[in-house]
């Protein structure tokens, strides 16, 4: 296994607007983050991810960007992202920036120029249909609900958008477009960066036969739109013209792929991306969607994903370990149980330990450390995020407002982006004025202050467990070896590299149950969620032990 840094960094996600707030405005900002960032890297990261920057009118959060080669005016302007970059690296902090090129603002200059005429230099910069029976050319949809073409009066034709009205899709077919991403990568690699999340990248390229075949209802849309024709080809194309000259890490979030498709865009041959986000076991919290029923994560279906995918990109390509993001609920309100104090403490440690001890490169998100919960929102007028709202127009009339809350309550994109819980004063410390979007209940109990100050909070677990990694290479290269495969409380898998082996024990419910039948005669316990040991485990218990060379 060939050692490469981006493979035992550990990666610390911040979403800029909810992260710290330095000037009283209510939106965090890049002065914020710089005023934290002793803070991360003594949580023991490595490197930090940051949501876009770039200057957008936000109408999905500075994923719609108007101009790369600029910054957002409410997070600061380019000399403070000079600023954040060059004090971070002084601290041993790599950034890597989002990468958004599958689409644009609708307020990017291409599309402004692109929709004043069908002749128009930058009309095939985006994707346009004429209508179809004075209609939509097809039934696709959009990931953010409604169709996934805009009507243009002035061109009378639709432009295609896989997300919002206002992000329209770029034509990746054409070479200029290409080329004008590869030069804006470019210039952000020389501006120092290290890496680039590249948002949704395995839909750049279109199948517009699938497109056209799409029936809503029937048909999956993330397979429609995603991994299209020349995916593999763009992006081999990128590695050669940009990557491959820079020391640089490269994520992909992926919806809608296999291990064989991640062998592809991630094989150590394959000169493409160093891993990707894949997102199957995102979604096992769904029941009866008919009721929008919403269920806690089971533990067979998580464990037969997560070994599937250590099993089969062992030695041929590099995992994503990741629970949490920006568009994600809260761990411990999804996988975990945030019901009391004590299970939300035990789960939080529990399934860290599940997780990064696996085989991968390990992401957390901003107060995943200290324990951060769902807000659960008691009104619609507490929601900001353009998915939620647009579900909540189209199912207002079919379901009532409290299943509708319980809903989001559990599933909203927003439940991830309450602002960081910094202490215990007004807004949570996060900021002197009002905030974009409400500061969860939670903060009085759940905060930054609070995890620092007691020497057993999930902060310092996460602490112990990030060092624990990185002491020992069976946890960074060792093979994942799953036992216990039916058992319905435990998830327990050996790590194995030459002659050293740990082993990992979670209980992932609250009763307590007797110990495993494993070999522990030689075993040193190196890492556990609980002060003192029993001959049983506990309540989200988790124990992870070394097994020296003695035995068999």
């Amino acid at each position: 296994m060939e050692r490469k840094w981006w493979k035992e960094a550990v990666v610390y996600e911040i979403y800029p607007r909810s992260f710290m707030d330095s000037n009283g405005d209510g939106i965090g900002d890049l002065q914020g983050i710089i005023s934290k960032l002793d803070y991360i890297r003594d949580l023991g990261a490595d490197v930090i991810w940051l949501c876009p920057v770039y200057k957008s009118p936000n109408y999905d959060n500075g994923y719609d960007i108007s101009d790369y080669e600029d910054i957002m005016a409410e997070f600061g302007t380019m000399s403070d992202f000079e600023e954040l970059l060059t004090k971070a690296h002084e601290k041993g902090l790599r950034i890597i920036m989002d990468l958004v090129v599958n689409h644009t603002s609708i307020e990017h200059p291409w599309f402004i120029e692109n929709r004043k005429s069908k002749d128009n230099p930058y009309r095939d910069y985006y994707i346009w249909r004429d209508p179809v029976d004075g209609h939509e050319p097809n039934q696709l949809e959009s990931v953010f609900e409604g169709p996934a073409w805009e009507y243009d009066e002035t061109a009378d034709s639709y432009y295609l958008h896989l997300y919002a009205k206002q992000q329209p899709d770029l034509n990746w077919e054409n070479p200029k477009v290409k080329e004008a991403v590869f030069q804006l990568m470019e210039r952000w690699f020389d501006r120092g960066i290290d890496g680039f999340r590249m948002d949704v990248i395995n839909q750049i390229s279109k199948d517009y036969e699938l497109f056209d075949q799409y029936v809503p209802g029937k048909d999956d849309l993330g397979r429609t739109i995603s991994n299209g024709p020349k995916a593999h080809v763009y992006l081999q194309e990128m590695n050669e013209r940009v990557l491959s000259k820079y020391d640089v890490m490269t994520v992909g979030e992926t919806g809608s792929v296999t291990t064989e498709d991640a062998k592809k865009y991630t094989g150590f041959d394959r000169h493409e991306l160093n891993m990707l986000f894949s997102f199957e076991h995102m979604s096992l919290d769904k029941g009866d969607m008919s009721r929008l029923e919403v269920i806690r994560v089971p533990l067979g279906q998580l464990r037969a994903i997560l070994s599937k995918w250590q099993n089969e990109l062992h030695g041929i390509a590099w995992n994503s370990l990741f629970y949490e993001n920006h568009d994600r609920p809260r761990l411990v309100s999804k996988y975990g149980d945030d019901t009391t104090p004590f299970y939300l403490e035990k789960s939080a440690k529990m399934l860290a330990v599940l997780m990064y001890m696996m085989e991968g490169t390990p992401y957390i998100y901003q107060g995943q450390e200290i324990g951060m919960k769902n807000p659960y929102y008691q009104s619609m007028e507490d929601y900001r995020d353009i998915h939620t709202i647009n579900r909540y127009n189209l199912w207002k009339d079919q379901f009532d407002l409290p299943t509708l809350l319980h809903f989001f309550g559990k599933r909203s994109r927003d439940n991830a982006r309450s602002p960081m819980q910094w202490d215990d004063t007004e807004n949570a410390g996060f900021t002197t004025g009002k905030p974009w979007i409400k500061v969860a209940d939670s903060y009085k109990e759940i905060n930054v202050k609070q995890a620092l100050a007691d020497e057993n909070s999930i902060y310092h677990f996460y602490q112990k467990l990030l060092k624990t990694r990185k002491q020992y290479d069976v946890l960074l290269y060792g093979k994942y070896e799953l036992i216990l495969e039916n058992d319905p409380n435990i998830y327990a898998y050996y790590r194995k590299l030459d002659d050293e082996t740990v082993l990992v024990i979670c209980n992932y419910n609250k009763e307590e149950i007797a110990m495993p039948d494993v070999d522990l005669s030689h075993a040193k316990l190196i890492l556990s969620n609980y002060e003192d040991q029993s001959d049983t485990l506990r309540a989200y218990e988790a124990r992870v032990y070394f097994l020296n060379k003695q035995r068999s």
